[in-house]
């Protein structure tokens, strides 16, 4: 890993979102097998333009992100037939994607740095309820973090997901656990943007 102090904010720039297509193909392509390779080595995201990607950046290099989205049809709506009625009542979704760390970065400090922001981002937005696609060999983390399974496993053998869900309630209990270490920073000034 890069040396230098961790900064973790809202991706904004082209280099960083060119950084942000080079991890999303090493994880998702190279690492998860979810996706077939390229000749570009990038992978862009089909909702790239409608995500909110929260990063963290260690020297001027993205060793890290997840990125929500609160647009429907989530990605989960094109995988479960009435998704809505496999959820608790809700008024506000959003949608957790894309969580990638580069191999050699992953570490508690870093993890814990993206979910604290993701966590935060979510209660102050006033989402009310958040849906992930947790790998299937990550079940556990995910229920760990307070998210509750539901619904049928997705995907194709194999490289399955588990659907999961968190509450308003369990974000605020996850943003309060998760504390970054006194050697991460962490910028202050970031919101969600609204369309």
């Amino acid at each position: 890993m890069s040396a230098g102090p961790l900064v973790y904010k809202v991706a904004d720039t082209p280099e960083e979102f060119r950084q942000i297509h080079e991890l999303n193909y090493r994880t998702f392509v190279d690492e998860v097998g979810q996706h077939p390779p390229n000749s570009e080595r990038q992978r862009i995201d089909r909702f790239h333009d409608e995500n909110t990607y929260y990063i963290c950046v260690c020297g001027g290099r993205l060793i890290g992100m997840v990125c929500t989205r609160d647009r429907r049809p989530f990605s989960l709506d094109l995988k479960i037939d009435k998704l809505d009625d496999l959820l608790p009542p809700h008024r506000l979704p959003v949608e957790i994607r894309l969580l990638a760390i580069e191999k050699d970065a992953r570490s508690p400090q870093v993890f814990l740095g993206l979910m604290r922001m993701i966590a935060e981002a979510c209660a102050l937005a006033g989402y009310d309820l958040a849906l992930v696609s947790a790998l299937k060999r990550q079940g556990k983390l995910y229920r760990h973090l307070g998210f509750k399974p539901f619904g049928p496993v997705v995907g194709e053998p194999p490289v399955l997901f588990q659907p999961m869900y968190m509450d308003r309630d369990s974000f605020v209990a996850l943003a309060d656990r998760m504390k970054l270490t006194s050697s991460a920073r962490r910028e202050s000034d970031w919101q969600i943007p609204k369309a």
